[in-house]
């Protein structure tokens, strides 16, 4: 459990970071009229460079050289999570919610299929009998 837990502050960690290159592409592109969808699609896709670095070495401590495999899952479960966020952020905007709290909502709503996704299908932990 103390290792799980664990894990579950290293991502939080990385995930952070994460957010603050998401946050930072997306309102520099938007601040020079990059709409907002495209803006969100280059953001996200800045974050998910370094999710995949961090979370790969540091949070999950995977050992094993790099496969195809594990790429492409990761590519899957963040092409969903982008998803995820896009399709929040498109409701909120035009439900008239400003953007800055769109963005917000709409990243934690992608954050929770990430934690997931990552956790049991990408980088999955070897058992311990701890």
């Amino acid at each position: 459990m103390k290792t799980k837990f664990a894990t579950l502050c290293r991502f939080g960690t990385v995930g952070a970071g994460n957010t603050l290159i998401d946050f930072g592409v997306f309102f520099l592109l938007t601040a020079v009229n990059v709409p907002y969808l495209l803006a969100q699609v280059c953001s996200y896709t800045a974050g998910m460079a370094n999710s995949y670095i961090w979370n790969r070495t540091w949070t999950f401590r995977v050992k094993k050289k790099v496969r195809g495999q594990e790429i492409f899952r990761f590519l899957l479960i963040n092409l969903a999570a982008s998803g995820i966020t896009f399709l929040i952020l498109y409701v909120l905007q035009k439900g008239g919610l400003s953007l800055f709290s769109s963005k917000i909502i709409a990243t934690l709503g992608g954050m929770v299929m990430n934690f997931i996704g990552n956790r049991l299908w990408v980088f999955q932990e070897p058992e311990t009998n701890s």
